[in-house]
Order: C-alpha cells, then structure tokens, then sequence
C-alpha cells in the first residue's frame, strides 16, 4: 500500500500499489483510458495493440496509476489471447483493491480485417451459463 513519496521503480512489473480511498462512503467511479496497451499473439509472436479501459467503484483501496501504468506495460513481451488478458487484468485488480464493482474492456486493433473488444465485469452479474 502507497502511504506517501517514495521511489518507484520504472521497470515492469505485476505489482500493482494501492491507496486508501479518500470517501469510502461515497459511490462514485473511477475510469482510466489505457490507449498505449501492448501484447504478443501467442500464435505469430506479433504485437497486438490496444485501447484499455478500467472504470471501477472503489471500495477501501484505490490503485495507484504509475504502479497500473507498469503493471499494463509488463504484458509487452507476453503472449496471450484478447480473452485471457483482458479477464487476467480484471481478476488481478480486484485481487488488489476488491472494489464494489469493476469493468475492464479491451478494444483490440485492426488484424486480418478485425477489430475485437474484449469485456469482463466484476461481480460477473447478467451472465448466464448455457
């Protein structure tokens, strides 16, 4: 947890930092647009870009954004499918700052003539196994 200055380090990393939330009582959103997102088809080995976004309801924690910042950036060199990411992202956060509510959707660039959004939803409310 973030409790004042120190030094970060600039390198990537899974680390996310948090920090109390200055109303706790208050219901109000957070959103971040992520429009530098990187990652590796694990099939071509190719890059993959994307435009991130992560609107939450804090609970107790908020995430830091530098620590968030390194945390996307860390992905870079991983490959991975859109689905996985964008649900790995979302179950890391919660882990971190178990918020009332979060959604994290990735809007995957241009490849082979197809632009894919990938959404996740905490709590996964609506969803219905068939």
């Amino acid at each position: 947890m973030y409790d004042g200055p120190l030094s970060m380090s600039t390198k990537p990393t899974k680390n996310l930092e948090t920090f109390r939330n200055p109303r706790p009582g208050r219901h109000y959103e957070i959103r971040f647009d992520c429009p530098e997102f990187t990652c590796l088809c694990p099939l071509t080995g190719q890059p993959d870009f994307a435009t991130i976004r992560i609107d939450y309801v804090p609970d107790e924690l908020c995430v830091e954004l530098k620590s968030l910042k390194l945390y996307l950036w860390s992905f870079r060199n991983e490959g991975a499918f859109h689905e996985a990411v964008i649900n790995q992202i979302l179950d890391d956060l919660v882990k971190a700052i178990r918020p009332n509510q979060m959604t994290v959707a990735g809007t995957f660039k241009v490849r082979g003539g197809i632009t894919t959004e990938v959404v996740a939803r905490y709590p996964a409310s609506g969803y219905q196994h068939h």
